[in-house]
């Protein structure tokens, strides 16, 4: 399977490599210093799994591609205009494209882009960083991909990338419901990401105070009534649901929104709390705590502490 990982950080880089050792023809989307060690020294995986991907296939110009089977898009959301103008190149009559952002705005601008004909739904679970230019480090040994149609059919296109992860060793699954999947990402996301970056500590500390406990649930439940008011099949008490997966995860845990304000780094809070804020005005759910970590976080928003 032809496929090209646009955007080769955390989770592009961490899946792309897996994708290359389980024999799919992967082509890597970067820039600047980790776009020239991967050329140099290919891509490497530090952390539980160790895995090197020796003389990957990396460029910064999607047109010395040419169309692919499938894009992965991993880019940040702030990029997320300009990667879908670069990828054109890619893009072919039967091409499919997988969005594995954070978010529930993402599938929006690709329909916008691209119609929906080429477009799956997607969603992505590791815990990684650009430890420097082309290692990915993880930090925990949690990593799954799920992906579908949303009109929720079981698809050949579908299968045929499902083969290519398990191939590589990545926990994958065809969903039959991708838009509730995406969301209950985004409840437990909006939580994590407003909580540890606001807060400015990890999971553990969180989730061990009962009044910042208190205040990461309410977060998740105001997530659960914006996506039951456009319709998304979650169950009323589901934050008390992804309350008992922080507890789960490792105590040193934190978001890449958390990771990004410490390197000032532009932020996503436009499309994690920003959008829950904005999805509830549309519903006339009130949204008062995702509201206040959007204010809290807008002049950190454009990166640089500014």
């Amino acid at each position: 399977m032809r496929i090209a990982v646009m955007g080769a950080g955390g989770l592009g880089g961490y899946f792309g490599a897996r994708l290359c050792l389980g024999g799919a023809d992967v082509h890597f989307i970067a820039r600047g210093k980790h776009l020239q060690a991967m050329r140099d020294d290919g891509l490497r995986i530090v952390g539980p799994e160790p895995l090197h991907v020796p003389g990957v296939d990396a460029t910064d110009d999607a047109r010395s591609i040419g169309t692919v089977d499938l894009v992965m898009l991993c880019v940040k959301l702030w990029d997320t205009d300009a990667a879908l103008e670069q990828i054109r190149p890619l893009v072919g009559a039967h091409t499919t494209i997988i969005s594995f952002q954070n978010g529930v705005l993402k599938d929006q601008a690709l329909r916008a882009a691209y119609g929906t004909g080429p477009v799956m739904g997607g969603v992505g679970y590791v815990a990684t960083t650009i430890d420097r230019p082309g290692v990915i480090r993880q930090t925990g040994p949690m990593q799954r991909l799920l992906f579908g149609e949303f009109d929720g059919s079981r698809s050949t296109r579908g299968q045929a990338f499902l083969e290519a992860c398990l191939a590589g060793g990545i926990k994958a699954e065809l969903s039959e419901d991708i838009l509730r999947e995406i969301w209950q990402k985004f409840v437990f996301l909006a939580g994590l990401s407003g909580t540890t970056t606001t807060i400015r500590k990890p999971i553990g500390p969180i989730r061990e105070h009962a009044q910042t406990r208190s205040f990461l649930l309410d977060v998740m439940r105001e997530v659960v009534a914006v996506g039951r008011a456009h319709g998304v099949n979650l169950p009323e008490d589901y934050a008390d649901v992804r309350l008992e997966l922080a507890d789960d995860v490792a105590y040193e845990m934190t978001s890449s929104m958390h990771h990004d304000l410490e390197r000032g780094s532009p932020l996503e809070v436009r499309w994690l709390a920003g959008a829950v804020v904005e999805l509830g005005q549309r519903k006339g759910v009130p949204t008062p705590l995702n509201r206040a970590i959007a204010d809290i976080l807008a002049l950190h928003a454009s990166g640089s502490g500014s």
